[in-house]
Protein backbone atom coordinates (compact mmCIF):
# COMPACT_ATOMS: atom_id res chain seq x y z
CA UNK A 1 0.00 0.00 0.00
CA UNK A 2 1.67 3.43 -1.03
CA UNK A 3 2.03 6.03 1.93
CA UNK A 4 1.59 9.47 1.89
CA UNK A 5 4.93 11.65 2.27
CA UNK A 6 4.57 14.03 5.46
CA UNK A 7 5.22 17.80 4.43
CA UNK A 8 3.47 21.19 5.42
CA UNK A 9 1.28 21.12 3.26
CA UNK A 10 -0.43 18.26 4.99
CA UNK A 11 -1.05 19.23 8.60
CA UNK A 12 -1.06 17.10 11.54
CA UNK A 13 -3.49 18.21 14.79
CA UNK A 14 -3.67 19.15 18.25
CA UNK A 15 -4.85 15.54 18.75
CA UNK A 16 -2.51 13.43 16.23
CA UNK A 17 -0.57 12.25 19.57
CA UNK A 18 -3.77 10.39 21.06
CA UNK A 19 -5.04 9.29 17.32
CA UNK A 20 -2.14 7.77 16.53
CA UNK A 21 -1.81 6.26 20.51
CA UNK A 22 -5.87 5.17 19.67
CA UNK A 23 -5.03 2.84 16.50
CA UNK A 24 -6.08 4.67 14.10
CA UNK A 25 -6.07 2.50 10.78
CA UNK A 26 -7.16 5.35 7.75
CA UNK A 27 -6.84 8.72 7.48
CA UNK A 28 -8.57 11.17 4.68
CA UNK A 29 -6.90 14.41 4.02
CA UNK A 30 -9.54 17.65 4.86
CA UNK A 31 -9.24 21.04 4.52
CA UNK A 32 -4.81 19.92 4.30
CA UNK A 33 -5.08 18.01 7.42
CA UNK A 34 -5.09 14.50 8.45
CA UNK A 35 -8.54 13.35 9.20
CA UNK A 36 -8.94 9.62 11.10
CA UNK A 37 -11.71 7.25 8.94
CA UNK A 38 -11.05 4.30 10.70
CA UNK A 39 -9.81 3.01 13.92
CA UNK A 40 -10.96 -0.48 14.37
CA UNK A 41 -13.38 -1.37 11.33
CA UNK A 42 -16.05 0.60 9.83
CA UNK A 43 -18.58 -1.78 10.95
CA UNK A 44 -17.22 -2.15 14.85
CA UNK A 45 -17.02 2.06 14.85
CA UNK A 46 -20.41 1.93 13.40
CA UNK A 47 -21.55 -0.29 15.90
CA UNK A 48 -19.68 1.94 18.72
CA UNK A 49 -20.85 5.13 17.89
CA UNK A 50 -24.48 4.19 18.45
CA UNK A 51 -24.14 2.63 21.84
CA UNK A 52 -21.32 4.29 23.24
CA UNK A 53 -19.46 7.25 23.52
CA UNK A 54 -16.66 8.53 21.30
CA UNK A 55 -13.57 11.35 21.09
CA UNK A 56 -12.83 12.74 17.23
CA UNK A 57 -10.39 14.52 16.33
CA UNK A 58 -12.35 16.87 13.84
CA UNK A 59 -9.58 19.70 13.97
CA UNK A 60 -9.73 19.39 10.01
CA UNK A 61 -12.71 21.24 10.42
CA UNK A 62 -11.27 24.86 10.30
CA UNK A 63 -12.73 28.11 11.19
CA UNK A 64 -12.98 31.23 9.15
CA UNK A 65 -12.80 34.26 12.11
CA UNK A 66 -14.66 37.59 11.41
CA UNK A 67 -13.94 40.02 13.43
CA UNK A 68 -14.57 43.98 13.37
CA UNK A 69 -17.22 45.88 13.13
CA UNK A 70 -18.52 44.51 9.20
CA UNK A 71 -18.16 41.61 10.92
CA UNK A 72 -21.73 40.73 10.46
CA UNK A 73 -22.42 42.60 7.58
CA UNK A 74 -19.89 40.22 5.72
CA UNK A 75 -21.43 36.87 7.09
CA UNK A 76 -24.63 38.03 5.74
CA UNK A 77 -22.99 38.45 2.34
CA UNK A 78 -21.92 35.09 2.11
CA UNK A 79 -25.19 32.91 2.92
CA UNK A 80 -28.80 33.18 1.69
CA UNK A 81 -29.77 32.39 5.57
CA UNK A 82 -31.36 35.36 7.03
CA UNK A 83 -29.00 36.43 10.47
CA UNK A 84 -30.61 39.21 11.88
CA UNK A 85 -32.19 37.24 14.31
CA UNK A 86 -29.04 35.52 15.27
CA UNK A 87 -27.83 35.69 19.14
CA UNK A 88 -24.31 35.43 20.47
CA UNK A 89 -24.93 32.01 21.99
CA UNK A 90 -25.86 30.23 19.09
CA UNK A 91 -24.56 28.13 15.83
CA UNK A 92 -26.25 28.08 12.67
CA UNK A 93 -26.03 25.62 9.76
CA UNK A 94 -25.12 27.76 7.01
CA UNK A 95 -25.22 27.13 3.13
CA UNK A 96 -22.50 29.24 1.56
CA UNK A 97 -22.79 30.69 -2.09
CA UNK A 98 -21.00 32.57 -4.82
CA UNK A 99 -22.39 34.45 -7.27
CA UNK A 100 -24.76 32.18 -9.25
CA UNK A 101 -26.00 30.27 -5.94
CA UNK A 102 -23.46 27.75 -6.31
CA UNK A 103 -22.90 25.97 -3.19
CA UNK A 104 -19.07 26.68 -1.74
CA UNK A 105 -19.19 25.65 1.59
CA UNK A 106 -21.75 24.12 4.49
CA UNK A 107 -20.37 25.49 7.93
CA UNK A 108 -21.50 25.89 10.99
CA UNK A 109 -21.11 29.55 12.29
CA UNK A 110 -20.77 30.64 15.70
CA UNK A 111 -21.97 33.80 16.69
CA UNK A 112 -19.63 35.07 19.49
CA UNK A 113 -20.15 38.84 19.25
CA UNK A 114 -21.42 41.34 17.14
CA UNK A 115 -18.34 41.83 15.60
CA UNK A 116 -16.78 38.60 15.94
CA UNK A 117 -17.85 35.14 14.04
CA UNK A 118 -16.16 32.06 13.10
CA UNK A 119 -17.12 29.87 10.13
CA UNK A 120 -16.88 26.28 11.26
CA UNK A 121 -15.85 24.96 7.59
CA UNK A 122 -16.21 21.63 5.44
CA UNK A 123 -13.60 20.45 3.22
CA UNK A 124 -13.31 23.80 0.62
CA UNK A 125 -10.25 26.98 0.70
CA UNK A 126 -13.18 29.41 1.70
CA UNK A 127 -10.91 31.60 3.51
CA UNK A 128 -9.39 32.65 0.51
CA UNK A 129 -13.39 33.63 -0.53
CA UNK A 130 -14.17 35.56 2.38
CA UNK A 131 -10.82 37.76 2.52
CA UNK A 132 -11.59 38.13 -1.54
CA UNK A 133 -15.41 39.62 -0.30
CA UNK A 134 -13.72 41.71 2.52
CA UNK A 135 -11.25 43.58 0.40
CA UNK A 136 -13.97 43.81 -2.75
CA UNK A 137 -16.15 45.54 -0.63
CA UNK A 138 -13.51 47.65 1.55
CA UNK A 139 -15.29 46.15 5.43
CA UNK A 140 -14.03 47.01 7.98
CA UNK A 141 -13.57 43.58 9.10
CA UNK A 142 -10.46 41.22 9.94
CA UNK A 143 -10.60 38.03 8.19
CA UNK A 144 -8.31 35.37 9.58
CA UNK A 145 -7.78 31.31 10.37
CA UNK A 146 -7.25 31.26 14.26
CA UNK A 147 -5.56 28.70 16.21
CA UNK A 148 -8.77 26.79 17.24
CA UNK A 149 -9.45 23.22 16.60
CA UNK A 150 -12.37 21.54 17.22
CA UNK A 151 -13.04 17.85 19.37
CA UNK A 152 -16.13 16.26 19.28
CA UNK A 153 -17.66 13.58 21.13
CA UNK A 154 -20.33 11.83 19.99
CA UNK A 155 -22.59 9.12 20.59
CA UNK A 156 -25.33 8.64 23.44
CA UNK A 157 -23.44 8.78 26.58
CA UNK A 158 -21.97 12.08 25.46
CA UNK A 159 -24.34 14.04 27.79
CA UNK A 160 -22.27 11.64 30.91
CA UNK A 161 -18.73 11.98 29.33
CA UNK A 162 -18.86 15.53 28.93
CA UNK A 163 -20.14 15.90 32.67
CA UNK A 164 -17.53 14.32 34.18
CA UNK A 165 -15.01 16.79 32.55
CA UNK A 166 -16.85 20.34 32.33
CA UNK A 167 -19.89 19.49 34.96
CA UNK A 168 -23.16 19.51 34.63
CA UNK A 169 -24.16 22.75 32.99
CA UNK A 170 -23.25 20.87 29.58
CA UNK A 171 -26.68 19.01 29.83
CA UNK A 172 -28.10 22.42 30.07
CA UNK A 173 -26.93 23.30 26.40
CA UNK A 174 -29.79 23.16 23.74
CA UNK A 175 -29.41 21.73 20.15
CA UNK A 176 -27.13 24.38 18.40
CA UNK A 177 -26.31 26.50 20.93
CA UNK A 178 -22.84 27.06 23.28
CA UNK A 179 -21.54 27.79 26.61
CA UNK A 180 -18.36 28.94 27.42
CA UNK A 181 -16.94 26.73 29.99
CA UNK A 182 -13.56 26.65 31.88
CA UNK A 183 -11.12 23.48 31.26
CA UNK A 184 -7.89 24.09 33.37
CA UNK A 185 -7.96 27.39 33.21
CA UNK A 186 -9.07 27.90 29.55
CA UNK A 187 -12.23 29.46 28.08
CA UNK A 188 -13.27 27.07 25.67
CA UNK A 189 -16.83 27.30 23.30
CA UNK A 190 -19.13 24.02 23.81
CA UNK A 191 -21.62 23.63 21.36
CA UNK A 192 -24.34 20.66 21.20
CA UNK A 193 -23.86 19.86 17.50
CA UNK A 194 -21.81 17.64 15.65
CA UNK A 195 -21.41 15.55 12.30
CA UNK A 196 -23.72 12.48 13.47
CA UNK A 197 -26.85 11.33 14.44
CA UNK A 198 -26.60 10.14 18.01
CA UNK A 199 -26.33 13.49 19.67
CA UNK A 200 -23.55 15.08 21.39
CA UNK A 201 -20.75 18.31 21.30
CA UNK A 202 -18.23 20.23 19.62
CA UNK A 203 -15.77 21.86 21.68
CA UNK A 204 -13.60 24.74 19.87
CA UNK A 205 -10.46 24.03 21.79
CA UNK A 206 -9.00 27.77 20.92
CA UNK A 207 -4.90 27.10 21.50
CA UNK A 208 -2.73 24.10 20.65
CA UNK A 209 -1.14 23.35 23.43
CA UNK A 210 -4.70 22.54 25.59
CA UNK A 211 -5.28 19.58 22.99
CA UNK A 212 -3.91 16.80 24.17
CA UNK A 213 -4.34 17.60 28.10
CA UNK A 214 -8.28 17.65 27.32
CA UNK A 215 -8.38 14.69 24.81
CA UNK A 216 -6.43 12.75 28.26
CA UNK A 217 -9.12 14.09 30.36
CA UNK A 218 -11.62 12.91 28.14
CA UNK A 219 -10.35 9.51 27.77
CA UNK A 220 -9.67 9.13 31.50
CA UNK A 221 -13.52 10.61 32.60
CA UNK A 222 -14.70 7.78 29.83
CA UNK A 223 -13.03 4.87 30.79
CA UNK A 224 -16.65 3.71 32.59
CA UNK A 225 -18.48 5.02 29.77
CA UNK A 226 -16.78 2.43 27.08
CA UNK A 227 -14.75 5.98 25.19
CA UNK A 228 -12.98 5.38 22.22
CA UNK A 229 -11.84 7.50 19.89
CA UNK A 230 -13.64 7.69 16.59
CA UNK A 231 -14.83 9.47 13.56
CA UNK A 232 -17.14 10.38 11.33
CA UNK A 233 -18.81 7.13 10.66
CA UNK A 234 -19.76 6.40 6.67
CA UNK A 235 -22.41 4.29 7.17
CA UNK A 236 -23.99 6.19 9.67
CA UNK A 237 -23.58 9.83 7.89
CA UNK A 238 -25.85 8.27 4.70
CA UNK A 239 -28.16 6.51 7.02
CA UNK A 240 -28.91 9.93 8.50
CA UNK A 241 -28.70 11.94 5.30
CA UNK A 242 -25.70 13.86 6.37
CA UNK A 243 -24.36 15.60 3.21
CA UNK A 244 -20.59 16.19 2.57
CA UNK A 245 -19.30 18.81 0.69
CA UNK A 246 -17.40 17.86 -2.47
CA UNK A 247 -18.72 14.47 -2.35
CA UNK A 248 -22.75 14.77 -2.52
CA UNK A 249 -22.06 18.68 -3.65
CA UNK A 250 -20.11 21.24 -5.09
CA UNK A 251 -20.44 24.89 -6.64
CA UNK A 252 -22.17 23.10 -9.23
CA UNK A 253 -25.12 22.97 -7.20
CA UNK A 254 -27.75 25.37 -5.62
CA UNK A 255 -28.72 24.73 -1.97
CA UNK A 256 -32.23 23.63 -2.93
CA UNK A 257 -30.90 20.99 -5.30
CA UNK A 258 -28.87 19.98 -2.04
CA UNK A 259 -32.65 20.00 0.08
CA UNK A 260 -31.36 23.00 2.30
CA UNK A 261 -33.70 25.19 0.21
CA UNK A 262 -35.33 25.58 3.96
CA UNK A 263 -32.17 27.40 4.74
CA UNK A 264 -32.37 30.18 2.13
CA UNK A 265 -34.21 33.03 2.92
CA UNK A 266 -34.10 34.78 -0.24
CA UNK A 267 -36.72 36.90 0.71
CA UNK A 268 -35.28 38.57 3.70
CA UNK A 269 -31.22 37.89 3.26
CA UNK A 270 -31.08 41.20 1.32
CA UNK A 271 -26.71 41.34 1.39
CA UNK A 272 -26.53 37.83 0.25
CA UNK A 273 -24.26 37.95 -2.95
CA UNK A 274 -25.73 35.18 -3.83
CA UNK A 275 -29.87 36.13 -3.31
CA UNK A 276 -30.39 37.42 -7.16
CA UNK A 277 -29.69 33.85 -8.66
CA UNK A 278 -31.37 31.88 -5.93
CA UNK A 279 -34.64 34.00 -6.07
CA UNK A 280 -34.93 32.85 -9.67
CA UNK A 281 -34.44 29.06 -8.45
CA UNK A 282 -36.87 29.23 -5.56
CA UNK A 283 -39.30 30.61 -8.01
CA UNK A 284 -39.00 28.27 -10.70
CA UNK A 285 -37.93 24.79 -8.21
CA UNK A 286 -35.32 22.86 -8.76
CA UNK A 287 -34.73 20.26 -11.89
CA UNK A 288 -33.05 17.77 -9.81
CA UNK A 289 -32.67 16.92 -6.00
CA UNK A 290 -30.88 14.87 -3.68
CA UNK A 291 -32.63 11.91 -2.17
CA UNK A 292 -31.95 8.75 0.06
CA UNK A 293 -31.97 5.55 -2.22
CA UNK A 294 -31.87 1.55 -1.49
CA UNK A 295 -30.25 0.05 -3.32
CA UNK A 296 -30.28 -4.14 -3.98
CA UNK A 297 -27.73 -6.37 -4.11
CA UNK A 298 -24.58 -7.69 -1.53
CA UNK A 299 -23.09 -5.24 0.79
CA UNK A 300 -21.13 -2.89 -0.84
CA UNK A 301 -17.44 -3.32 0.03
CA UNK A 302 -17.04 0.23 0.70
CA UNK A 303 -17.61 4.10 -0.20
CA UNK A 304 -18.12 5.45 -3.13
CA UNK A 305 -14.70 7.15 -5.19
CA UNK A 306 -16.26 8.40 -7.81
CA UNK A 307 -20.27 8.85 -9.40
CA UNK A 308 -22.35 6.53 -9.77
CA UNK A 309 -24.98 6.69 -12.76
CA UNK A 310 -28.62 6.48 -11.73
CA UNK A 311 -30.57 5.11 -14.72
CA UNK A 312 -34.35 4.58 -15.76
CA UNK A 313 -34.31 2.39 -18.71
CA UNK A 314 -31.12 3.51 -21.35
CA UNK A 315 -31.20 7.01 -19.88
CA UNK A 316 -28.96 8.50 -17.28
CA UNK A 317 -31.75 10.47 -14.26
CA UNK A 318 -29.17 10.94 -11.79
CA UNK A 319 -26.11 9.98 -9.42
CA UNK A 320 -25.26 8.38 -6.70
CA UNK A 321 -22.40 9.84 -4.43
CA UNK A 322 -22.07 8.44 -1.07
CA UNK A 323 -23.28 4.93 -0.69
CA UNK A 324 -22.60 2.40 2.07
CA UNK A 325 -24.07 -1.10 3.32
CA UNK A 326 -26.21 -0.70 6.86
CA UNK A 327 -26.16 -3.63 9.15
CA UNK A 328 -29.38 -1.75 10.95
CA UNK A 329 -31.38 -1.53 8.24
CA UNK A 330 -30.16 -4.28 6.03
CA UNK A 331 -29.43 -2.58 3.04
CA UNK A 332 -27.19 -0.43 0.91
CA UNK A 333 -28.24 3.34 1.89
CA UNK A 334 -27.02 6.24 -0.52
CA UNK A 335 -27.34 9.45 -1.07
CA UNK A 336 -28.15 10.56 -5.18
CA UNK A 337 -28.67 13.79 -6.55
CA UNK A 338 -32.07 12.65 -8.90
CA UNK A 339 -34.01 14.46 -11.42
CA UNK A 340 -36.96 15.75 -10.78
CA UNK A 341 -39.04 12.73 -13.29
CA UNK A 342 -37.80 10.22 -11.10
CA UNK A 343 -37.50 11.65 -7.59
CA UNK A 344 -40.71 10.25 -6.24
CA UNK A 345 -40.65 7.72 -3.06
CA UNK A 346 -41.44 4.33 -4.63
CA UNK A 347 -39.92 4.89 -7.93
CA UNK A 348 -37.36 2.22 -9.39
CA UNK A 349 -34.41 2.96 -11.18
CA UNK A 350 -30.91 1.38 -11.65
CA UNK A 351 -27.34 2.02 -10.24
CA UNK A 352 -24.09 0.88 -12.50
CA UNK A 353 -22.15 0.40 -9.62
CA UNK A 354 -18.57 -0.47 -9.82
CA UNK A 355 -19.21 -4.16 -9.01
CA UNK A 356 -22.29 -4.37 -11.85
CA UNK A 357 -25.93 -3.01 -12.14
CA UNK A 358 -28.17 -2.74 -8.71
CA UNK A 359 -31.97 -2.28 -8.76
CA UNK A 360 -32.51 0.29 -6.60
CA UNK A 361 -35.57 2.58 -4.94
CA UNK A 362 -36.03 6.24 -4.44
CA UNK A 363 -37.12 6.52 -0.79
CA UNK A 364 -39.33 9.28 1.09
CA UNK A 365 -36.63 9.89 4.08
CA UNK A 366 -33.46 8.90 5.04
CA UNK A 367 -33.41 6.00 7.86
CA UNK A 368 -32.44 7.98 11.08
Amino acid sequence: MALISPSRRLRRTPFSEGVEAAGVKAYTVYNHMLLPTVFRSMQEDYRHLKEAVQVWDVACERQVELRGPDASRLMQLLTPRDLRSMLPGQCYYVPIVDETGGMLNDPVAVKLAEDRWWISIADSDLLYWVKGLAYGYRLDVLVDEPDVSPLAVQGPKSDDLMAAVFGDTVRDIRFFRYKVLDFQGRDLVVARSGYSKQGGFEIYVEGSDIGMPLWHALMEAGRSLDVHAGCPNGIERVEGGLLSYGNDMTDDNTPHECGLGKFCNTQTAIGCIGRDALLRVAVEGPVKQIRPIAMGGDPLPGGCDRFWPIRAGDKIVGRVSSAAWSPDFDTNVAIGMIRMTHWDPGTEVTVEAPDGTRPATVKDNFWI
